[in-house]
């Protein structure tokens, strides 16, 4: 359903409902207002209400948290609009951030902090000023319009954060269905074969589909095609030990290997001598 307006509460501004109107705001392009809904505005799912109203009605698209009990699993409106979009899932296992903006959100800086396993004080060094100021100014508004400086950065940040979930997902199913995986002396190394046509970024989502799969400490190695020429690139895994690519750099068809060995490129494009190339940098 399209929206007419998008509606936050007055007052200071949080992390999780400007994180909430940014992927609004890219997905509809209307205004974000911030005022104390009515139960006229409640009652119209064109406009979304956000982080205020003691409802969470998905279909009339407002998303509140704070009606919640107080032990109900941390949550906020964020999270809410990412559950709404469909994209949670993948959120809460490749954003890293999120996790923690939610339980900020629910359970204050103290509790957070302690359940990071950090000092209050080490969290405050990581506050930005990048948040501050744009926290800051968005508290400060009213009415936010499409054109407007600020509301064209929300909608950028949206749009960002929805693009990475999308060609992520994308880039580890892909992963999923061309992977190939070699045991090497007892230990595992991921191989993911030339395609036609060949990805823009053909090693992009391997790591996160190793993690997504519990395979990420078993492999030891990773080789892909090499998106700037015709063969591959050959990479340690988690800076495994096991391999050192400076070994092959004086092999005739590798043309780079870096100083630190963890990588190296190779015009090989024939799978024996690939894996001979491996065999050769093992350590």
């Amino acid at each position: 359903m399209s929206l007419t307006l998008i509606l936050t509460h007055p007052g200071g501004a949080h992390k999780d409902e400007f994180l909430a109107c940014c992927l609004l705001a890219a997905l509809h392009r209307v205004p974000i207002v911030r005022r104390e809904p009515s139960e006229a505005d409640l009652a119209d799912p064109t406009i979304a209400v956000v982080d205020v109203g003691g409802q969470h009605a998905p279909e009339r698209n407002n998303f509140d948290h704070h009606q919640f009990p107080a032990d109900h699993p941390p949550i906020c409106a964020l999270s809410l609009v990412l559950q709404h979009l469909g994209v949670y899932a993948d959120a809460r296992q490749f954003c890293d951030w999120l996790e923690p903006a939610e339980w900020f959100d629910t359970r204050g800086p103290n509790v957070t902090s302690k359940w990071l396993g950090v000092d209050r004080g080490t969290m405050n060094k990581l506050t930005s000023p990048i948040d501050i100021t744009l926290l800051r100014r968005f508290a400060k508004a009213k009415r936010l319009e499409p054109g407007e400086p600020l509301w064209e950065i929300l909608s950028y940040i949206g749009q960002d954060t929805l693009e990475y979930l999308r060609d992520l997902r994308a880039n580890i199913d892909f992963v999923a269905q061309h992977a190939e995986f070699w045991n090497m002396d007892g230990h595992e190394i991921l191989f993911l074969p030339r395609t036609d046509p060949l990805r823009d970024d053909p090693s992009a989502g391997i790591d996160r589909y190793l993690e997504s799969t519990g395979k990420s400490r078993s492999i030891a190695a990773l080789i892909y095609p090499d998106r700037r020429g015709a063969g591959y690139g050959l990479s340690r895994h988690n800076d495994d030990p096991r391999y050192d690519f400076t070994r092959i750099q004086n092999e005739p068809d590798v043309h780079f290997a870096h100083a630190r060995g963890f990588i190296a490129k190779t015009s090989a494009v024939e799978i024996a001598r690939v894996k001979q190339l491996l065999a050769l940098a093992r350590v």
